[in-house]
């Protein structure tokens, strides 16, 4: 099936619910020779698995198992990465969750490489794409760091999985997205799109819209103007503007003439 502008794939398993897939992979980061980005290996693990997660849970699936492709050696590459992971599960209070892992053992490596699938089920009237409409309010829940900016998974400005559980619980929270590489704006637009608006952005909005979010260190929700979300402790909340009608007139900024 697929939807525009969403990270997973979502199908039919029979007439009541659906089967959701999201995937994530890293390339290039953690304690190898040739990596660039150098941080250890339990982060590059918790950080890959939080975004595959992330995708699941935000569309209302439930995650029913985990797969993990290390293109490196068990020892010590996959063992640190599979820490990470596990960290993140128990985060999630998933640390039961199925999970399949494969790592290379037969050839040398001189870069981390990773590949996480996360494998979610959702009753149909539960799927939580496409119910945003024009005149709803986008949001942004989290901050955008990529790279080294995003080695501590505990940092106070970037989403965990327990924020979009409890904005999940949220009456009038719509559509959520957590936001990867290419920026705020990008998913924006594209969630604007689907469902047949314009993103109209927020003219007094401080954020970088257009940074990436690396690891999806923050999110995009819709909802309405007067929406009372509760207490997020110190992660950051920022309006950064609405859905407007499609007039065919292209991309709006919020109280532009």
């Amino acid at each position: 099936m697929g939807y525009q502008g969403r990270d997973v794939e979502v199908v039919a398993l029979n007439d009541a619910q659906y089967l959701v897939a999201a995937c994530d992979s890293c390339g290039a980061i953690g304690e190898k020779e040739l990596d660039a980005v150098k941080v250890p290996w339990w982060v590059t693990g918790r950080m890959t698995a939080r975004v595959a997660l992330l995708e699941v849970l935000a569309v209302g699936a439930v995650p029913q198992m985990i797969s993990i492709a290390i293109a490196n050696e068990p020892l010590p590459a996959g063992e640190e990465i599979m820490k990470g992971v596990r960290e993140e599960l128990k985060a999630m209070n998933l640390l039961s969750l199925p999970a399949a892992v494969s790592t290379e053992k037969n050839m040398p490596t001189k870069q981390t490489g990773l590949g996480i699938t996360v494998i979610g089920l959702c009753d149909q009237d539960k799927l939580r794409v496409g119910r945003a409409k024009p005149g709803h309010s986008l949001f942004c829940l989290g901050l955008p760091k990529v790279g080294t900016e995003a080695a501590n998974p505990e940092d106070p400005d970037i989403l965990q999985g327990i924020h979009l559980v409890q904005l999940l619980s949220i009456p009038g929270v719509y559509d959520i997205i957590p936001v990867g590489s290419q920026g705020i704006r990008g998913e924006a637009e594209a969630l604007a799109q689907a469902v047949g608006a314009r993103f109209g952005e927020d003219s007094q909005c401080r954020l970088d819209i257009n940074k990436s979010a690396g690891p999806s260190t923050c999110l995009i929700f819709t909802a309405a103007e007067d929406i009372e979300l509760g207490d997020f402790g110190k992660l950051p909340i920022h309006k950064i503007g609405r859905l407007e009608e499609d007039g065919g007139g292209g991309l709006l900024t919020e109280n532009e003439d």
